[in-house]
């Protein structure tokens, strides 16, 4: 069942491959807007191999094998992902939890937060740039921005929506606070939680690539926006399969963490 599964999730991809070959071979679409597949999989593969050779006893020979200027790019982009998510995390999940649960506190910021939460990431990167200059330090905001709210707002949801007949039972069964929320909202808002999570994650890989072409000197967005400036096709193309190879991976690996963690929740709908 599980092959026959993964055969229906390949069959698109490639009759879309296809249809691209027949296109760009056969000349219903010229090569200057779109190169062929083969020409896009060669370019890839020469992003991808490591530009200088290292010897086994230059004492350097661990260099080789993150020289490749496609790995080089995907780490600064992948750090900027990381740092930037977490800061995001660390920011929204408390407060999400703190709305969630209080009431005034909910009433001080949430005027605020739906004033904020509207804006694109994108449109901070003029503020962004003169803030912090170029680099890494404005990627990461931007980034963090842009996985705040949706962690934030998925928190906020989880906890508000608990069901009122788990509060009242705990509360007469003689549970603390602490004990009411450790024990039954943290766990009931958990699956609206790592929804957050999940989509805020998505959301920085995106805000990442449009930071990189703006305001950084390496990463996949700025190689793209290199190849942008050089009509490069073949290299835009195959940076972009590069993202969407590395976003898939990353929704796939957050899925598997979604599942493991909520088993006890998938336990109960079965």
């Amino acid at each position: 069942m599980k092959w026959r599964t993964s055969l229906q999730s390949v069959i698109l991809p490639l009759a879309l491959l296809a249809l691209w070959h027949v296109a760009t071979n056969y000349g219903w679409v010229s090569p200057q807007r779109l190169p062929t597949p083969l020409a896009v999989l060669q370019r890839w593969w020469a992003y991808l191999l490591p530009t200088t050779p290292y010897s086994l006893d230059s004492g350097a020979w661990w260099r080789w094998a993150i020289s490749g200027e496609l790995l080089l790019d995907i780490a600064a982009s992948m750090y900027r992902v990381v740092l930037g998510f977490a800061l995001g995390a660390l920011l929204g999940l408390p407060l999400g939890l703190l709305m969630g649960a209080n009431q005034r506190i909910y009433a001080l910021c949430n005027s605020t937060v739906q004033v904020l939460r509207p804006i694109p990431p994108i449109a901070f990167i003029p503020l962004a740039m003169l803030w912090f200059g170029l680099g890494n330090p404005p990627a990461v905001f931007l980034i963090a921005l842009g996985a705040f709210f949706p962690i934030l707002m998925n928190t906020i949801a989880g906890v508000r929506q608990v069901d009122g007949i788990y509060l009242r039972a705990a509360r007469n069964l003689g549970a603390s606070q602490w004990t009411i929320f450790a024990r039954v909202i943290l766990p009931a808002s958990t699956p609206s939680i790592l929804t957050g999570v999940r989509v805020g994650i998505g959301t920085a890989f995106i805000v990442v690539i449009v930071a990189e072409m703006i305001a950084a000197n390496n990463g996949l967005g700025f190689r793209i926006s290199e190849a942008r400036e050089y009509f490069w096709l073949d290299k835009i193309l195959a940076g972009m399969l590069t993202i969407g190879m590395l976003g898939m991976a990353i929704d796939a690996a957050m899925n598997h963490l979604t599942n493991y963690l909520l088993r006890w929740h998938r336990g109960l709908e079965h």
